[in-house]
């Protein structure tokens, strides 16, 4: 059985160039598809929206089949940009799960034909209670368009389905549909990226929109710093013993008056300086690159990169040194 193995897999080799045209093919019908509901967008699009904005309590998404694969991503995706939502499968929402929907909630129903029996079992239920409904289907003559407050169109010419029945473009454009819901009611309640990082706390982009420097940087001792006329000697033990690569040099109030770092010292051996002659004042680079205590650490990660250093000194609002960070700490924090 194994011998012949590679002879079976040789038949099923596909040819190359009619993969790619039935890829190219299938692309362009999908897009065509978006094209489409694009153009047909009306003033229903924007009553859904308002509907949604006037409801107290939650979307309630629901679908069947691959409709309501659609339906669980829509759902996530309004969860995520600020409008409260949650997926209710149709077929257990007739066997106690419509208990989980209120007067309050908005549903927003999801199927092709408009005629799937699971939905249009509950319907009747729904509308008794008072609940407002979002049609989001391709059947605009259907029992659900018919019985929706507000009807999306989302049909399509031809699946892309080279046989015309699994669903690929009608999916499309319902997901695309989706996400355009999802982006008008995000920018209508003001949604902000900080709003977004707040329900993705354990991400990278909740990493870098949460994570500010004062919860990264470096504090109190680990700091270094030194007078203005401190030797040349004192200031390398204390720039060595720290492990920065830098040290602040401030004055008695805190306040930063400059910064010398590894590159500095480079420089001043290769000019060939009597550096046992020299205090921290002759040496420093005045007026150095800060970041204040309260940015995101994201943003120190943009400034050092844009000025091409490793480190930075951080500042309270008075200009005075409270920490210090470099592109270590910021990698340990995973900030970048």
């Amino acid at each position: 059985m194994t011998s012949h193995w590679p002879d079976k897999m040789k038949s099923m080799l596909a040819n190359s160039a009619q993969t790619l045209q039935l890829a190219r093919q299938t692309l362009e019908i999908e897009a065509a598809a978006l094209h489409q509901i694009k153009d047909r967008l009306d003033e229903s699009f924007v009553n859904a929206v308002n509907m949604v904005l006037g409801v107290q309590g939650r979307v309630v998404v629901t679908g069947m089949g691959k409709s309501g694969h659609i339906g669980r991503k829509i759902a996530a995706t309004l969860a995520s940009t600020g409008t409260p939502a949650m997926f209710v499968h149709p077929a257990e929402a007739s066997h106690g799960d419509l208990g989980m929907i209120q007067a309050i909630d908005v549903v927003l129903a999801i199927s092709n034909s408009g005629e799937s029996d699971e939905l249009v079992a509950i319907l009747p239920l729904l509308k008794r209670q008072g609940v407002p409904l979002i049609a989001l289907t391709g059947g605009m003559q259907s029992f659900l368009a018919k019985h929706a407050d507000v009807v999306l169109d989302c049909s399509v010419d031809k699946e892309a389905c080279p046989l015309n029945l699994a669903p690929t473009a009608s999916t499309t454009a319902q997901l695309a549909m989706g996400d355009a819901l999802a982006v008008a009611l995000l920018d209508a309640r003001g949604f902000k990226p900080e709003d977004f990082a707040r329900s993705h706390p354990g991400g990278a982009l909740g990493r870098k929109l949460l994570t500010l420097v004062a919860d990264v940087m470096r504090q109190g001792d680990a700091v270094p710093q030194v007078r203005p006329d401190a030797a040349f000697t004192a200031l390398m033990r204390e720039m060595s013993s720290k492990g920065l690569g830098a040290t602040s040099v401030t004055d008695e109030d805190g306040q930063v008056l400059g910064v010398f770092t590894d590159g500095d010292l480079r420089r001043l051996v290769e000019r060939g300086a009597d550096l046992r002659a020299l205090k921290a004042r002759d040496v420093m680079k005045s007026q150095p690159r800060t970041i204040r205590l309260d940015a995101l650490a994201v943003q120190a990660a943009e400034a050092m990169e844009q000025f091409r250093i490793t480190s930075i000194l951080v500042v309270d609002e008075a200009g005075r040194l409270c920490g210090a960070l470099n592109t270590n700490d910021l990698m340990r924090a995973k900030v970048i």
